[in-house]
Order: C-alpha cells, then sequence, then structure tokens
C-alpha cells in the first residue's frame, strides 16, 4: 500500500495551526521536523518542539486531493508564511526492518557490544547487549548514548546500585547490569519508555535486578546509589541537580550527558553546590560530564 505525503515549512506561530488544519483535512499522522538545521534548547517536559521555520509532515491515503488540500491552508495564511510545499507518494514497508539496515554492531571500550537481534557479538572478556528499534530512543547510534556507553564500559560496577535517570529505551540501565552492576533503576517520564525497557531488560535476561518506573513511583523510594547517569538534555539537567545529586552516596559518581558543547559552563555551575563535575569528554557537538561526590 501506498501513502500521500504532504509537507509545507512554516514559521513558528503558524507551524501548529497549520499541523492542526492537515489534521482537520484527514490526514493519517502529522509530524514536525526541522527546517533549517537549528539545534534544539531545552524544551520543556512534555513540550511540541516548534523551530523557527518548521516542517510540517502529514501523511494521507492515496484518495486525498493534494491539490485541494494545499488550497484550503493557504488560503488561511498569508503567502509568506508557507514555502516549500512537497507532495511524495511513500510506498509501504516494514519500517523497522528498514531501520536496521543502518544500525550494525557497536563496541565500547573493547568491553560491551550493542548489536541487534541474529547480529550478536560474543568475544572473550566482552558482553553482548541485544537491542533492536522500539518504542523509545536509545540505541548507541546516537552521541550522547555513545558517550554513557563508553564510560559505563571503562567502569568497575560490580556490585553496585545503578540508576538510569531519563532511560529512554532503558539501554544504560542494562548494559550496567551486565557489566556487573548488582541492580538499576530505569526512570522516564514517558510510558512507552518503561515499556520498552522492560521488553528490553527480558531480551537480555537481567529483568529480576531491574526496576523500571515513572518518576513519581521512584520518588516514592529511598534510593542511593553508587552511579547515577542522566542521559537527557541541559536545562532539565540544571533543574533538577539538587535532586539527582541526592540520589548518590558520598564517594558515588555522576555521568550527565545529553548536553551540547557550548552549554557545558552551564551545567557545571549548575552542579558545582552539589558536586564538581571535573571529566568532560565531547563527541561531535555533545559532551559528557563526570565528577564524583565528596
Amino acid at each position: 500500500m501506498a501513502w500521500l505525503q504532504i509537507s509545507v515549512v512554516a514559521d513558528q506561530q503558524a507551524a501548529h495551526e497549520v499541523a492542526d488544519l492537515f489534521t482537520e483535512l484527514g490526514a493519517l499522522s502529522v509530524t514536525y521536523m526541522d527546517a533549517e538545521d537549528e539545534p534544539v534548547y531545552e524544551p520543556a517536559l512534555n513540550e511540541t518542539v516548534i523551530w523557527s521555520h518548521t516542517q510540517v509532515v502529514a501523511l494521507y491515503e492515496m484518495t486525498a486531493d493534494p491539490v485541494l488540500i494545499k488550497h484550503r491552508i493557504s488560503e488561511s495564511f498569508q503567502l509568506s508564511r508557507l514555502r516549500h510545499w512537497e507532495f511524495d507518494v511513500i510506498n509501504d514497508q516494514v519500517w523497522e526492518r528498514a531501520w536496521m539496515e543502518h544500525y550494525h554492531p557497536m563496541k565500547f571500550a573493547d568491553r560491551l557490544w550493542v548489536c541487534p537481534t541474529d547480529q550478536e557479538r560474543y568475544e572473550k572478556d566482552t558482553v553482548c547487549l541485544t537491542l533492536d528499534p522500539g518504542l523509545a530512543f536509545g540505541t548507541g547510534t546516537h552521541p550522547t548514548t555513545a558517550l554513557c556507553l563508553d564510560w559505563l564500559a571503562r567502569q568497575n560496577l560490580r556490585g553496585k546500585t545503578i540508576v538510569d535517570f531519563g532511560c529512554g529505551s532503558g539501554i544504560l540501565a542494562i548494559a550496567s547490569l551486565l557489566l556487573g552492576a548488582e541492580n538499576a533503576y530505569a526512570v522516564d517520564i514517558d510510558p512507552q519508555a518503561i515499556t520498552a525497557t522492560q521488553n528490553n531488560a527480558e531480551k537480555n535476561k537481567v529483568q529480576d535486578k531491574l526496576i523500571s518506573c515513572l518518576p513519581e513511583q521512584f520518588a516514592a523510594s529511598d534510593v542511593r546509589a553508587n552511579v547515577v547517569v542522566a542521559n537527557i538534555l541541559a536545562k532539565p539537567l540544571i533543574d533538577m541537580a539538587s535532586h539527582i545529586s541526592n540520589l548518590l552516596i558520598i564517594g558515588g559518581q555522576l555521568v550527565l550527558s545529553g548536553i551540547l558543547a557550548e552549554q557545558k559552563e552551564d551545567v557545571v555551575a549548575g552542579y558545582n553546590p552539589f558536586i564538581m563535575l571535573n571529566c568532560c569528554v565531547q563527541q561531535e557537538e555533545w559532551v559528557r560530564l563526570a565528577g564524583t561526590k565528596h
């Protein structure tokens, strides 16, 4: 089956209205994309990101009339607010399998493999984490996740308690357990991330050592961890500096990622009252910060 894809670039104020009109005109789905490679700085939790110039992409059945849809939307806005209309036919496919063509085994610090199903690697003195695309972000392909995996693979985690704050797919918590951690807590605001984490934990046979939960459930516990890894964004990291730091025992290690290089100093300053983040590693435009609680 094929689908009709219609997209248009709208200014920041018009993007939501355009998306609503696409939906009113029968769109099966509407998504937002960055039209000008503009970095995103700290959306609030549960906020939909809108760029200065956003490509609004709508998917329709092939029976839809693209000329009519464009006309109906165009008549609601000044010409200067909408540009670069595109009309494409999208052939149906198994999207997960198509994505997997670009996802291959990855090795971190000569100790940790992250592999898709049926491509597992087993070598002496290594562990293998099996992970497939799912409902939540986090496969190790993005620099922010890779930086955290590399750090974990270089540590002695045996017998330790780990908190993966903003767990996504659960990859960091699961990697910690495979690397020897005693137990791990995976926390995320998205229920789909909790589901994905539980599924991935079962796939890697560590479900008995992992507790995945929403923040409000986690807050009810009295966890003190040896290691806290938080791969989210700079602003929420700063906003929650006291809370995240308090999850650590004295001597515990904190690892933060999801931070652009130009945001490093703000994050370091935000944590200074609690932990000195004196180790910084950069990959592409992203940095990983780490420090020990004294």
